[in-house]
């Protein structure tokens, strides 16, 4: 099938990993970081291409030296959500994992722009703030929450200046916002801010994880679980939940990750609420997960040849129905693959008997990857092209053309569209204009055609 690019303005295009499309299947966004991997988060601009047409439009540009970027669409309305750097950035608050937030704007008001995350770095802290950075929002599939990875400017300063007794360790965690339910802050540091919704952490995370145990000590990487949510065993539904990598420590000491879930309250009237902790955390702790929120392990691969999730970057997928969660990890001949587990599993000892092995290349999957919304197919980039698997059979098929590795698909992006219509990935393409000796190179967006999902 013939690839078709979207882009060509002679700048970075980044997309984000997952829901790049708007909920109409019309639109793409991304942003504009320069370098190919963005890396470097230097974009300022938050723009959206017309699939259509190629017409562009910006959404969003950041001001007083911010900068922005890994923008995701939400499923139901026109809202996007990014990450947005400091503005006016000094020596001791420039852009890091704990100096960033989450920022709402919505395609038909793109001047009206709002933080989501609310930040408070002075005790007492405020319920429903965060005290440091969040990143890679993801609205869920009813648009209520977002969900994104975090960590703490509070407990990273404190490490830095702790003259007693150590502070907990600054940990990348998984948190969700609950949306349009604003918190307000005390205006005591300058880097406070009000946010438009009630943030909370929801994982729970350790120093020193005991060796062999269920303990994590960093969590990321998340997805959101099912359309719907999914079924336990008994047949209730379960609304929201997230799957996400966490890091354990093996009995023979190997650090590896594995699939871990979190259920959330039906509700979320729990989550305004302290559980054995409090939510808000102190200034030697991390906040603690709320009421309501059960965090289990899904997988133990430890007995396996090669343990442990695998590959290039990349966040976990859930099947539309909520079965089946996919990840990448090595098969017994060392080539990385896709397979999934059911949000209901619980670890087997030989590390196989809960996990189904979707694909079977003879080369390694090279990309984050995508459900269709049929459930039918994943999509994700292998040897220079973009190829879909079908998720029954394992069949795959190779959907554009082999590129050298210079302009091959890369890895950040491979997304179907809501419709299941189109995938979007990224190439990098020389600009044809310029001299040959000093040729620049940016991604520019590209998208193929799929067959008819009732195919």
């Amino acid at each position: 099938m013939p690839e078709r690019q979207l882009t060509c303005a002679p700048h970075g295009h980044l997309l984000t990993n997952a829901a790049v499309w708007s909920a109409d299947a019309r639109w793409i966004v991304y942003d504009t970081r320069e370098s190919l991997d963005g890396s470097v988060f230097d974009g300022t601009r938050i723009e959206r291409v017309d699939v259509a047409t190629g017409r562009v439009e910006v959404l969003y540009e950041a001001a007083r030296g911010a900068c922005c970027g890994v923008v995701t669409a939400s499923p139901v309305d026109d809202r996007v959500v990014f990450i947005h750097g400091p503005e006016a950035p000094t020596a001791d608050w420039s852009y890091s994992a704990w100096h960033r937030r989450g920022v709402v704007v919505r395609a038909d008001r793109p001047d009206r722009a709002e933080t989501l995350d609310a930040r408070d770095l002075l005790p007492p802290f405020t319920p429903g703030a965060l005290r440091g950075g969040s990143h890679v929002h993801m609205f869920s599939p009813d648009g209520r929450l977002v969900s994104f990875t975090y960590e703490d400017a509070v407990l990273a300063a404190a490490a830095r200046f702790a003259h007693t007794k150590p502070p907990e360790q600054n940990l990348r965690g998984v948190g969700v916002t609950i949306c349009d339910e604003p918190v307000t802050v005390p205006q005591t540091h300058p880097r406070n801010h009000d946010g438009s919704g009630f943030s909370v952490l929801v994982t729970r995370l350790h120093d020193r994880p005991t060796p062999g145990s269920d303990q994590i000590r960093r969590a990321c990487e998340e997805a959101w679980v099912g359309t719907d949510g999914y079924c336990h065993a008994d047949g209730t539904r379960q609304r929201h939940a997230l799957a996400f990598q966490g890091e354990v420590i093996t009995a023979s000491g190997q650090v590896i990750s594995e699939v871990f879930l979190v259920d959330l309250p039906e509700g979320f009237d729990e989550l305004r609420h302290s559980g054995d902790g409090p939510v808000a955390g102190t200034a030697t702790t991390r906040p603690v997960p709320p009421q309501g929120v059960s965090q289990r392990r899904l997988t133990d691969t430890t007995g396996r040849r090669f343990p442990g999730i695998a590959g290039p970057r990349h966040w976990l997928r859930s099947s539309p129905d909520g079965s089946q969660i996919a990840f990448l990890a090595r098969d017994e001949a060392g080539v990385v693959q896709i397979f999934t587990v059911s949000p209901t599993a619980r670890p087997a000892d030989d590390g196989n008997a809960t996990l189904r092995q979707i694909t079977r290349s003879p080369f390694p999957i090279a990309s984050a990857f995508s459900w269709s919304p049929c459930g039918r197919w994943i999509a994700y980039v292998a040897d220079g092209s973009v190829f879909r698997a079908e998720i029954e059979s394992g069949r795959c098929e190779r959907l554009t053309a082999r590129q050298p590795e210079a302009t091959a698909p890369r890895p950040e992006a491979c997304v179907h569209s809501p419709d299941g219509c189109w995938i979007a990935f990224l190439r990098p393409v020389p600009q044809a204009e310029a001299a040959a000796a000093s040729r620049r190179v940016f991604n520019q967006i590209f998208v193929v055609a799929t067959a008819a999902e009732a195919d």
